[in-house]
């Protein structure tokens, strides 16, 4: 694995072109061209901007408290790995170690991310992972933060978007999933109903 890693820089945080009330976090191939999009939530991206633009909260956020925490019980973070990319979710891993001893966590990729910044541990991905979502930002961009087109719901067959929807109610994402369910009935021919989707 240590050969297929690819270290990964944060350029920074845009409005996400994919999903309506959701940001994007671009990262950058460190010795390379591809850029890579990841759609984050408010609250991450409001963690993640905090920290890129070196502002400091009254109170601790999530994140910072997780880093006193692992500096009171001698905890490093010694690096973050996203090493998959499945059904349009990144999966990823927090490398800890503490006194002589190494850990592995799974972790939403945006925590991770978050957390990685603090610490200043390193991020990386595979070579995979950049294949299936990495992007060249053309000339004349100077560049501008910007999100890999992809198609929209409405290119989706039936069954592809009720695979989306279960994922998406399964994240909690209950706004992307309503919007999924609108899609299914309007190809289906059938009118929206209350029961169609968890409170």
């Amino acid at each position: 694995m240590a050969d297929n890693k690819i270290e990964m820089d944060v350029m920074g945080i845009t409005y996400s072109q994919i999903q309506q009330g959701a940001y994007a976090l671009l990262l950058r191939q460190r010795d390379g061209d591809l850029r890579v999009p990841i759609v984050v939530g408010t609250s991450e991206a409001q963690s993640i901007a905090m920290r890129l633009e070196h502002v400091i909260p009254p109170r601790p956020m999530s994140h910072d408290l997780m880093v006193s925490m692992f500096h009171a019980f001698g905890i490093s973070l010694d690096e973050v790995l996203i090493y998959s990319f499945k059904e349009g979710v990144f999966m990823s891993r927090l490398k800890l170690s503490t006194d002589g001893h190494d850990l592995e966590l799974e972790s939403r990729t945006s925590d991770a991310i978050a957390l990685a910044l603090r610490t200043n541990a390193p991020i990386y991905t595979t070579k995979e992972v950049l294949d299936k979502t990495g992007f060249v930002i053309k000339d004349g961009d100077n560049g501008k933060v910007a999100v890999k087109p992809k198609r929209s719901l409405a290119d989706l067959s039936v069954d592809e978007l009720k695979k989306k929807l279960s994922r998406a109610v399964e994240l909690e994402k209950y706004e992307l999933a309503a919007s999924i369910q609108k899609t299914i009935n309007e190809k289906l021919g059938n009118e929206p109903t209350s029961q169609e989707l968890p409170e």
